[in-house]
Parts: C-alpha cells; sequence; structure tokens
C-alpha cells in the first residue's frame, strides 16, 4: 500500500509535525508514503515533494485579497501537485490542513472524486466545510451557503468582494459525488459533529482520530534551573502557552485579569509570539516567549502547577494533551473541542468570560499535589504512535475497498 500525504508545511508547526510522524510511522511499519506539501524551506528527504515556491503562495494570496476566494487559484502549483499523484499513483491520499495558498482545493478534490482516488480528509479546522473561514464560532450560515458576510474582509481578507457564497457553492460542488471513496477524519468529537452537519460532507463516512504528540519528549521533566531563573521557589505557577497572545481568539486579557486577582502567592509564566509589552503586565507575570524547541516547552509545563487555556474555539488543544502529559492539569474556557479531548479527571472547564469561575479552577488545581497519575492516563490518549495506529487502519480500510 502507497499513502500519499499533502499538507500546507511539513515537519514544522502542529499539523506539519503530524505529517512527519504519520509519513516516518508508515514507513517503519513497510508501508509506502509520499509527501507533498506547499510552504516552508525545501527538503531533501525522498518521497517528499514541495510543490509550491513561497513567491507564488503569496502572489495567490494577493489575488485571492482582490477576488475574495481564498481556497482557488493556484494553477500552475495545483498542476505540480496532481502530476505527482499521477506519478506516485498512491493507493491513498490523506488531505491534512490543506489551506496557505499553496493549492486549489476545488480542483484538488474534485481530481481525486473524477479519478475515484480513495482518499481521507483531515479536519484540522472549519474551513473545509464553511469554505471560507478556519473558525465559524456562533453563525450558522455555512449550513446554507453563507453569503452575506458581516466578518468577510477579517475571515477572507478580501478587500471588496463578499464572495463568500460563491466560495460555498464551489466547495459544495466539489465534495459532490465523492461520497463512495471518502472519509472524513475530525481530529475532536467536537470539529466530527459539526461536519456532519454541512451540506457538504453530510452523506460522508466520518471519524475521530485524535492528534498525537512525542510523549517521550512531553512527560514529566522539572530542571532545577527553571526554578532559580524566575525565582518560583515556594510559589504556584500558572502557565498559559498560546501561538500569538494577541490573537483575540485566544483571550489573552483574561489570562492577565486572572493574574491581577492571584496576587504575589502565584506567578504566571506567558509563553508565545505578540507578547504584551513586560510594563503593561501585573506584576507577578513573566513574559518568556516563544519556545520552539519542545524539550524546553515540555519543562515550562512540568515546572508549573496548572496550564490555563482561555481560548474562545478551538478544534483540538495540542496545549490540552502536552500539558497534561507533562502531569500538569489544565483549567480553561468551554471552547468546543478542549474540554471534550481533555481527560475529565485533570480538566476543568468555565462559561467563556466567566472569569471569577475560571479563577476557582486555577487556585484549585494549582494547589493539587502532583503525583504521576495525570501524565500515566494522559499518556494512552495522547501518544503519536496511537494516532499513528488509528491513520493505518482507515488507511488499509479504504485500500481493502478499492481492491474489492
Amino acid at each position: 500500500m502507497k499513502v500519499l500525504q499533502v499538507n500546507c508545511v511539513y515537519n514544522k508547526g502542529s499539523t506539519g509535525k503530524i505529517t512527519y510522524d504519520l509519513h516516518k510511522g508508515m514507513l517503519e511499519v513497510g508501508i509506502e508514503s509520499v509527501v507533498c506539501y506547499g510552504r516552508g524551506i525545501n527538503t531533501k528527504e525522498l518521497a517528499v515533494y514541495k510543490t509550491c515556491p513561497e513567491w507564488y503562495s503569496k502572489m495567490n494570496n494577493a489575488l485571492s485579497r482582490l477576488t475574495g476566494i481564498m481556497y482557488g487559484g493556484c494553477f500552475f502549483s495545483t498542476k505540480k501537485l496532481i502530476s505527482v499523484i499521477i506519478c506516485e499513483k498512491p493507493d491513498v491520499v490523506c488531505l491534512q490542513c490543506i489551506n496557505g495558498y499553496f493549492v486549489n482545493i476545488y480542483e484538488l478534490i474534485t481530481f481525486l472524486k473524477k479519478n475515484r482516488i480513495p482518499t481521507v480528509i483531515v479536519l484540522h479546522a472549519e474551513f473545509m466545510y464553511t469554505a471560507n473561514c478556519a473558525h465559524a464560532y456562533d453563525c450558522e450560515k455555512w449550513k446554507n451557503g453563507c453569503g452575506h458576510c458581516l466578518r468577510y474582509h477579517k475571515e477572507t481578507n478580501s478587500i471588496l468582494f463578499d464572495n463568500t457564497a460563491l466560495s460555498w457553492k464551489k466547495m459544495k460542488n466539489a465534495f459532490s459525488g465523492s461520497e463512495d471513496n471518502m472519509v472524513i477524519v475530525s481530529v475532536s468529537p467536537w470539529l466530527k459533529n459539526r461536519a456532519e452537519q454541512s451540506p457538504m460532507l453530510l452523506h460522508h463516512e466520518h471519524r475521530v482520530v485524535f492528534n498525537g504528540i512525542d510523549t517521550d519528549v512531553f512527560k514529566p521533566t522539572i530542571k532545577a534551573e527553571l526554578i532559580k531563573k524566575y525565582k518560583v521557589k515556594n510559589k504556584k505557577i500558572v502557565l498559559h502557552v498560546t501561538a500569538r497572545f494577541s490573537d483575540q481568539n485566544k483571550g489573552g486579557k483574561y489570562v492577565l485579569q486572572i493574574a491581577e486577582k492571584l496576587g504575589n502567592g502565584y506567578v504566571v509564566l506567558l509563553v508565545g509570539n505578540g507578547l504584551p509589552l513586560q510594563e503593561k503586565v501585573p506584576e507577578n507575570v513573566i513574559c518568556v516567549g516563544a519556545i520552539s524547541d519542545p524539550i524546553e516547552l515540555a519543562s515550562y509545563y512540568s515546572l508549573s502547577d496548572v496550564t490555563v487555556i482561555t481560548s474562545k474555539r478551538e478544534t483540538f488543544s495540542m496545549v490540552c494533551a502536552e500539558s497534561l502529559c507533562c502531569d500538569t492539569p489544565i483549567v480553561g474556557f468551554y471552547a468546543g473541542a478542549p474540554e471534550q479531548i481533555s481527560h475529565p479527571d485533570y480538566s476543568a472547564f468555565s462559561k467563556y468570560g466567566d472569569v471569577d469561575d475560571l479563577l476557582s479552577n486555577v487556585i484549585y488545581w494549582a494547589n493539587r499535589k502532583k503525583d504521576g497519575k495525570c501524565a500515566k492516563a494522559s499518556k494512552s490518549m495522547y501518544d503519536r504512535t496511537v494516532m499513528i495506529n488509528h491513520y493505518i487502519q482507515i488507511f488499509e480500510e479504504l485500500y481493502e475497498r478499492g481492491e474489492k
């Protein structure tokens, strides 16, 4: 069996690492594996193809701002990707996160459908069934066609036109007739429930596979030098890890509100990009900055007594998985997936925006003694080997159907 994955990036970011882990995991068990990706640096790995130059991706990004169609265009890079698929002749194609202005999604789905190539589509966000936004939040126009979008400037980056209805129609046409040869995998039960309500994916087969992490890295690994560096001995440590603190969806303002209420007996560590200036945060807040080394990040999770997530919407939450595997409990707001994918014995969630209840949960969990049970229970849920085996099982099922 040969499996070809397509993702925006390779071995970079959460979906790029998942693509990499799947690729290596399949090779280890004798499955032929090929990867195509569109963004980032070129790699010299065998059977890994970069199908889109950076300048071309940026050009298509700029064009989409004029047309209001984010997932079209990309004529030459889509042609190159399809030529790789034709040349490699995979038994199964797995589409991971394919936004990023490197492929015409409508044309790719249509090609796979017409050529009856067994396909797995992994939903890491909502754009494959909203046809526009990555997070629909409380809007339900994606259920009947979009259009007249109040947020089209922000969600599609369109300068002039609201073409959300046209994008929706193009995506629906692409998926129409693909039901027999396509499996939709969501990374959380919450996302699966949403996808099943979509007119585009209503009659498809749906599965759930949790994202996996390297539990040989994300495990209890306290480093004494961090305690000395930040002078946090005998203090309770609250951690907030985010891709970008300034992103409104991530709710960074709530973390600062909690810090003010906690006082000097607690230290709040902020890890990520776009952190506020040190002089604009409470005295008990330390801005660590972005951490690219997963081993170092694991040491911050392990150092902390509790990790706080304040997102308005998440389709999974790698922070939840990583923190729990490092034996550190999670508290946050109800945000869709986190409350479903977190281990229920080591997490607590509050109504979005209810800072007082969130604060109570922070204090409760920060003062519970760690005993290693959280990490042990979480490893069986989030270990990347579990994820790889689930995907291989799905690929094999699709392959066997094709053989028949």
